[in-house]
């Protein structure tokens, strides 16, 4: 009994340890414990209490991992803009190490659940034809698709992109959310190209190249290099 109480004392230290900001062994992207539903160990004990102290964990920390413990998880990805699976895989692990605010304040910033039912509704019309000066699911240019998804949700924007640019406040990319605008220079100089950020490093837009509305990297090198900026109008 003396040897299992060592051994979880150790398990707790290591993972404490390795969320600790400056830790060689995260930084140098060493394996770390990957939890999900279901699981109960020290390492659950460990996330529950630092994602509580950072606000987005409620409940008991118990060390199971729970429904409550996945949609806290959820939530922390969602604001950390990382890869949203509600799987503590190294990304999250890394994100809660670096994250310096507090869920209550990531909340005031961006309205996290209207972003997500915006670019959820947007990609619903994955597929619809392109059509130039379209502003409607019978077909859509680019300025026209964000002008339709964000009127659906009582917003109303200008209805051409280089007017939509500028219209919220700019964001960086490390603080990109689902539903803030992208938008990039193209067949002109200027803002001549908008999409819809849906995350995991992508965004939904009507593609006069792919002759439709589509999903895109942002990390494809069209789009990289004439990338412009991101803006919230969510908030």
């Amino acid at each position: 009994m003396k040897l299992v109480k060592i051994t979880l004392f150790m398990v707790v230290f290591v993972v404490t340890l390795l969320l600790t900001p400056g830790n060689s062994a995260l930084a140098s992207g060493q394996d770390m414990p990957v939890l999900r539903l279901g699981d109960a160990d020290d390492a659950v004990y460990t996330l529950q209490r630092e994602l509580k102290k950072r606000g987005f964990y409620q409940s008991d920390v118990d060390g199971k991992f729970g429904s409550d413990t996945k949609g806290a998880v959820v939530e922390f990805q969602q604001m950390s803009g990382i890869k949203v699976d509600g799987i503590v895989g190294f990304e999250t692990w890394q994100a809660l190490r670096s994250f310096t605010g507090t869920a209550e304040s990531s909340r005031g910033n961006y309205n996290g659940k209207l972003g997500r039912q915006l670019a959820n509704f947007a990609q619903g019309f994955l597929g619809v034809p392109y059509a130039w000066g379209g502003a409607a699911p019978g077909g859509f240019d680019c300025s026209g698709f964000v002008y339709y998804v964000y009127s659906q949700y009582g917003i109303s924007l200008p209805r051409v992109a280089d007017e939509q640019y500028n219209y919220g406040r700019r964001v960086s990319l490390n603080d990109i959310q689902p539903g803030d605008l992208v938008f990039y220079s193209t067949y002109i100089p200027g803002p001549s190209h908008v999409g819809i950020y849906v995350g995991n490093g992508q965004f939904i837009h009507a593609s006069s190249g792919a002759n439709e509305v589509t999903l895109t990297a942002m990390s494809k090198d069209y789009y990289q290099t004439r990338f412009l900026g991101a803006f919230r109008i969510v908030r």
